[in-house]
């Protein structure tokens, strides 16, 4: 059996892992997840229920949560771009970056977004006030720590760009990035411009109208 992503392509987490499998030029199918689809949102269920998804299927194995499925990928199915180092150290400056990318900045645009589901104006306004907080001390951070780096651990490309990818994409529709962060503005755009980004961010395309904060015309 080959692999298969359960996910939505709007989806953040998913298209984290959508980056990983196009960087590698790994053959997957893509099982999509809605209301178009029911007969993969209820395999999906049985696979994983706590309702979460990507989740990627080898075989019997289910394999849930970006960053594992990422490694699992690395382990089980290698490409030429290796996106964990080899190194036990850079591998672990990786995951380090890799979380940041998840927790500090996906998870603030995240509460952002939840606020804006509800329909409740000041449910809203609480999530977009604690995302800007959250997100400028994000910036700030990255605006320096990604000094001299072409990529957020270096040189080479990893799983943390690929976190990245999804999360400043997002982030900036979320709380723009000031020109006061141009080495983060930079980095967005060479994440951007990576041809696995850009396939992931044109496959979900036709879904930007879902976004509750308002997609903004650019990108």
């Amino acid at each position: 059996m080959s692999l298969a992503l359960y996910g939505h392509p709007f989806s953040s987490y998913t298209q984290k892992v959508l980056i990983a499998l196009y960087e590698n030029k790994t053959p997957f199918e893509f099982r999509g997840v809605g209301p178009d689809s029911p007969e993969h949102t209820a395999q999906w269920l049985q696979r994983w229920p706590l309702r979460k998804f990507p989740v990627l299927v080898d075989g019997e194995r289910n394999v849930a949560e970006t960053s594992i499925i990422i490694e699992y990928l690395q382990l089980a199915h290698p490409g030429p771009v290796r996106l964990l180092p080899a190194d036990p150290m850079a591998a672990l400056d990786v995951r380090f970056l890799d979380r940041f990318f998840d927790l500090h900045v996906m998870t603030p645009v995240q509460r952002a977004v939840d606020g804006a589901l509800t329909g409740d104006p000041a449910r809203r306004d609480e999530g977009r006030a604690f995302a800007q907080e959250k997100l400028e001390l994000a910036y700030a951070w990255l605006e320096g720590h990604l000094a001299g780096k072409t990529w957020a651990a270096g040189e080479d490309y990893t799983m943390a760009d690929c976190a990245a990818s999804s999360s400043l994409f997002y982030a900036d529709w979320t709380h723009r990035i000031a020109p006061a962060y141009p080495m983060l503005r930079a980095y967005r755009e060479r994440l951007l411009a990576r041809p696995s980004c850009a396939r992931a961010v044109n496959e979900a395309r036709p879904y930007r109208p879902l976004f509750p904060l308002g997609a903004p015309d650019r990108d």
